[in-house]
């Protein structure tokens, strides 16, 4: 069972839904169902990605294989590191762009039979279990909502709280790839300037991805208007 999300108020004023504190993050709360099933599961990752966390903890919660392509370094990324602590079998791609890390999964989903999970978890079974979470944590927010802050690489996070909130606005800091229209509904994107692979520059005072979720504390920051919302995914 995924607990329900922890919600507290930042002395910022800034409410936040606290996901970091699971294990893979936000979405652990809907990746036990995605792989439940199957025998083995295949993910494409970034290597600073938690997609990858959450998928491996899901899939030795339910008996099953998981597998990570993902690009060759060095030394692998501590997140990559993390997801086979939790048991998912790494597979390191030379050259590794997403897109070629892709085509090597697909191909090997082709030759083994195992399920390939689309990128970023996103399906309908993610929208409505976001949905479903983001209201668990509204009933504890006594507060109208004016604006849900979150950040973006697929925008199924965004869909998922724009499809269970009840605010003003939302709002949506772009990392990594364009996020197009259909990508995030009706919320305001912001671009951060950081690249993917860098640390947010000013992260939050809480645990954050450094990577990802911290880097929206800075537009939160400058951009805040009467009660604000932000989902913290993961650490």
């Amino acid at each position: 069972m995924i607990p329900a999300p922890v919600v507290e108020k930042h002395s910022s004023g800034v409410w936040l839904v606290r996901d970091d504190h699971i294990s893979g993050g936000t979405k652990r709360c809907f990746a036990d169902k995605l792989i439940k099933g199957h025998e083995e599961v295949v993910y494409a990752s970034p290597v600073y990605g938690g997609a990858q966390i959450a998928i491996a903890h899901a899939a030795r919660e339910n008996g099953a294989r998981a597998t990570i392509f993902c690009a060759k370094r060095g030394k692998p990324h501590p997140r990559t590191l993390e997801a086979h602590a939790a048991g998912a079998k790494i597979v390191q791609v030379p050259h590794g762009y997403l897109s070629n890390i892709k085509a090597k999964a697909k191909a090997y989903c082709a030759k083994t039979g195992a399920y390939m999970l689309p990128f970023g978890l996103d399906c309908d079974l993610a929208n409505q279990a976001i949905a479903d979470r983001a209201r668990l944590a509204q009933a504890q927010i006594p507060d109208r909502i004016n604006q849900v802050w979150c950040v973006g690489g697929s925008g199924v996070l965004c869909r998922g709280l724009q499809s269970g909130l009840r605010a003003d606005s939302f709002h949506v800091v772009q990392i990594g790839r364009q996020l197009k229209p259909e990508d995030v509904q009706n919320a305001k994107v912001y671009v951060s300037k950081q690249d993917f692979a860098d640390d947010a520059k000013h992260p939050p005072p809480f645990p954050s991805c450094s990577n990802y979720d911290a880097k929206a504390w800075t537009f939160i920051t400058e951009h805040k208007q009467g009660t604000a919302l932000f989902w913290n995914v993961m650490q």
